[in-house]
């Protein structure tokens, strides 16, 4: 269960870091990565409790980071 954690905020910060660098986002760096990292560690919350996901954690992982910087307002958002 651990290893797993770990390997979803390892995953949910390259993913920020990714949407930065390829222009999905324009938030900065840091906050993309703590927004990402905030969404994956809710969906894996969520996916012990409950026992919803998307099948492999890795997938959740990206799927969750992805939702968070769709669903989550910033004030540099344009």
């Amino acid at each position: 269960m651990f290893p797993v954690m770990i390997g979803t905020v390892v995953i949910a910060g390259i993913v920020g870091y990714l949407s930065e660098k390829t222009q999905f986002t324009h938030n900065g760096y840091l906050p993309s990565i703590i927004i990402c990292i905030g969404g994956a560690f809710l969906f894996y919350f969520v996916r012990i409790m409950f026992g919803f996901g998307f099948g492999s954690p890795g997938m959740n992982a990206i799927v969750s980071s992805i939702g968070a910087l769709i669903v989550v307002p910033t004030h540099w958002r344009k």
